[in-house]
């Protein structure tokens, strides 16, 4: 199974989950929840299967800028999961190199780190990561007003 972990063992970021073998191997490893932030495949159906839950939260690869909606969906559900002490996440997308590390970042952003923090951390753990400036700098706009928000 190709993952990293980021924080321990309770966040992972990694590339796509195509069969139920892939998916039994996850549950095996611990995992509770996934982030699926591909377009190309829904894990919902085959994550059923071995009793994991799934947020499909589908994005494009395409060097775009996100949608705070986008980043926020992740926190709030990644949020709700780690909440639980025995709680394992694996956040992916098709390769694991674009928009899984760019979810994991956010995740990071909402326990406490500075999207600059959050992108090295899994730049050093997840070897082919790699933050595109559209999807940096819309990293970096979410979190901001997430804190600016936060003050209110």
């Amino acid at each position: 199974m190709d993952l990293d972990f980021i924080l321990a063992k309770r966040l992972a970021v990694g590339g796509g989950v195509w069969t139920l073998e892939a998916m039994a191997e996850l549950s095996r490893r611990g995992f509770t929840h996934i982030i699926d932030v591909q377009s190309e495949f829904d894990d919902t159906a085959l994550a059923a299967e071995v009793g994991l839950d799934v947020l499909w939260n589908p994005v494009e690869d395409d060097f775009a800028p996100k949608p705070d909606e986008f980043f926020e969906r992740v926190a709030v559900y990644a949020a709700q999961v780690l909440a639980h002490p025995e709680a394992q996440l694996y956040v992916h997308c098709a390769a694991g190199f674009h928009r899984g590390p760019l979810a994991a970042a956010a995740v990071l952003c909402d326990l406490g780190f500075e999207p600059e923090e959050a992108m090295t951390l899994i730049l050093a753990r997840r070897s082919g990561a790699e933050f595109p400036p559209p999807y940096r700098l819309s990293l970096e706009r979410w979190s901001l007003q997430r804190q600016h928000t936060a003050k209110l």
